[in-house]
């Protein structure tokens, strides 16, 4: 395959970027190549051209890392729905193609060099509360408690979460309510997460309305993620945290 590649470049996060195009170094491309995979052939042509080659994360190349994210002609990871950009492969795009490749478009993503953002604000989020507190010693034993089948099937739908950031990328809002959902439920739905759901809940939404912009239920999100987390989550967020306000009895003397 002979494609023609536009790839955003940027040298640094203080730094002006622009698209650059790429032929030449985007011919031969094998169909049964990932996407990253074509990247890394460009990329060592360029830098057999004496050029700096082209940014982008990636680690496990299985779907499961979430650190590949990118968007491709307008779209998170791509065309092919429920797939990471590392398991994209180019049998899905034609010969000659003109592809567009960009970071994450969100102002809780800076953009540190080329595809590359920063992803912090996603690690705060579950640094306010996403975990279990628990006491040390031995482990106790798997079925020392009792859990409902379906609640663990939603709790494992809700833990598939890969972190990519794609739902904030696909959001006309830049919203970040099904990453900070599915966070919140894989814990919430399940018993041992129950004596500090109030607490995780408050202090996980707050930290998220920090960063990103509001949720309007638009739906692109649960469209975009390459695990197909059901916006579901989000109504069960909503509402635990309407009832976290009540819950904190002690905050009900204050006026905001």
């Amino acid at each position: 395959m002979d494609l023609t590649l536009h790839v955003w470049r940027q040298p640094g996060p203080d730094q002006p970027g622009k698209m650059v195009t790429y032929v030449d170094e985007a011919r031969g491309i094998s169909p049964e190549m990932s996407f990253l995979e074509m990247l890394d052939v460009v990329n060592e042509r360029l830098i057999a051209a004496g050029e700096e080659p082209i940014a982008f994360e990636h680690d496990c190349r299985e779907g499961i890392c979430g650190s590949c994210g990118m968007m491709i002609n307008g779209q998170a990871h791509g065309p092919q729905r429920g797939t990471a950009t590392c398991q994209l492969h180019m049998r899905k795009f034609e010969d000659g193609d003109e592809i567009f490749v960009e970071p994450w478009r969100a102002r809780a993503f800076p953009v540190l060099r080329d595809l590359v953002v920063d992803r912090q604000a996603l690690d705060l989020i579950v640094e306010a509360g996403g975990y279990i507190t628990a006491p040390t010693g031995s482990a106790p034993d798997a079925n020392l408690i009792l859990v409902p089948k379906e609640a663990a099937d939603a709790a494992m739908d809700a833990a598939a979460c890969i972190s990519c950031g794609a739902c904030v990328a696909a959001c006309p809002n830049s919203a970040g309510q099904l990453f900070t959902a599915a966070k919140l439920q894989h814990l919430n739905l399940l018993p041992q997460g129950q004596a500090e759901r109030w607490e995780r809940t408050r202090a996980m939404v707050d930290t998220m309305e920090e960063y990103f912009g509001s949720c309007t239920l638009h739906g692109e999100c649960q469209e975009a993620c390459p695990k197909e987390i059901s916006i579901d989550f989000i109504a069960y967020m909503n509402r635990d945290y309407v009832k976290a306000q009540i819950k904190n009895r002690k905050l009900a003397g204050q006026v905001t």
